[in-house]
């Protein structure tokens, strides 16, 4: 493993995206560990996305971390899918992590909703209900955080859960990534947790690997903290820990 600082953001680089996985996965569940000797119970936030499976899988099979203290939320969801589609995030994160271990809760985003804004509403309570401790998140190709992609991401955002447009890049991802056979069928909208409900966690941890990712590392690194890369926000928080193979890290 290596490491680099830049501004507040610790970057941890590793040779695979097993070894990446693992031990995102270990600092974690330090975190919860170490959270819950404070507090009787947490709630987290987690990501859905190919990126992710690693440190998911990690998790999943760590017998050690009380999940029946962690009230558990997903950070973004497709407006518009079936409820039973293999794309939908809360589908991803049931059969990932949320439908393999006792949670205390698992509070999903509906991607049936006929009213989104109505929706975002709805979530906008829960997920302000109580602080967020900690948040499990990756980095689009495009710099996004959730699905605040450059055009919509607000760093100063009144609000806590919002429906959104997604951009092409945004949408090819998801082809690229091996989840719709075509950007036609990708979803045009989305419901997104806007970037300071991200932010206002205590902790974040970004696993970002791969090779497609690596313009949007280097970039959340290098370039001014804006929103034309969403991503770069992480520098500002004061617990955020990104996590990069050997892929992913190839132009820093």
């Amino acid at each position: 493993m290596r490491t680099l600082k830049k501004d507040n953001l610790l970057v941890n680089v590793f040779d695979s995206r097993k070894e990446m996985g693992q031990n995102a996965a270990n600092d974690i569940k330090t975190c919860i560990l170490k959270t819950l000797e404070k507090k009787n119970n947490l709630r987290m936030i987690f990501a859905a996305a190919p990126s992710q499976n690693e440190v998911l899988e990690s998790l999943s099979c760590d017998k050690e971390i009380p999940w029946d203290h962690i009230d558990a939320f997903h950070m973004d969801e497709y407006i518009g899918l079936d409820k039973d589609a293999p794309q939908g995030f809360g589908n991803f994160l049931k059969e990932q992590i949320f439908g393999k271990v006792g949670f205390k809760s698992v509070n999903y985003i509906d991607v049936t909703s006929t009213d989104p804004e109505k929706e975002c509403e709805r979530y906008s309570r829960l997920i302000t209900e109580k602080p967020i401790d900690i948040v499990v998140m990756g980095i689009g190709e495009n710099g996004h955080i959730a699905f605040n992609d450059p055009p919509v991401a607000d760093f100063n955002d009144s609000k806590a859960v919002k429906p959104v447009a997604l951009d092409n890049v945004c949408r090819q991802q998801q082809v690229n990534d091996g989840c719709f056979a075509r950007i036609h069928d990708v979803p045009k909208t989305a419901i997104t947790l806007t970037v300071p409900t991200l932010f206002n966690a205590d902790y974040l941890f970004c696993i970002v690997p791969a090779k497609t990712k690596a313009k949007a590392v280097y970039a959340t690194i290098n370039n001014e903290v804006k929103e034309a890369c969403p991503a770069t926000i992480l520098r500002k928080h004061k617990n955020a820990v990104l996590y990069l193979d050997k892929d992913s890290s190839c132009l820093i």
